[in-house]
């Protein structure tokens, strides 16, 4: 007769812990996720900025020169420019003019 705490049975009976499964889970969905935004980037976003890149370009430079571009108008325009600065992020020391010639430049890599 074994006089134990219950609960023993029930660790010994629970299944290990299996890191590299939760792991390969973690790394799919980061895949996915990445794969989504790219798709979207693509499908969705860019043809935004092919419709009109030379107004594109400009809401761009105002939205890093200016505190407050639209001003009291509408401001979606400048969202939709700013989303172009996630896409293509300006590097720590790059001046404004390099930045808005790379940018022009991949713009019009994207809406051949």
């Amino acid at each position: 007769m074994t006089t134990g705490n219950p609960d023993s049975k029930q660790l010994e009976q629970a299944p290990p812990f299996r890191p590299l499964k939760l792991v390969i889970i973690v790394l799919l969905l980061l895949l996915a996720i990445s794969s989504a935004a790219q798709w979207y980037s693509r499908n969705i976003t860019m043809p935004r900025y092919c419709k009109d890149p030379v107004g594109a370009m400009g809401r761009v430079h105002q939205v890093l020169t200016e505190n407050t571009p639209a001003g009291t108008g509408d401001r979606k325009p400048y969202i939709i420019a700013a989303r172009l600065t996630f896409l293509l992020p300006r590097e720590s020391d790059e001046p404004l003019k390099d930045y808005m010639s790379r940018l022009q430049r991949y713009i019009d890599q994207q809406c051949q």
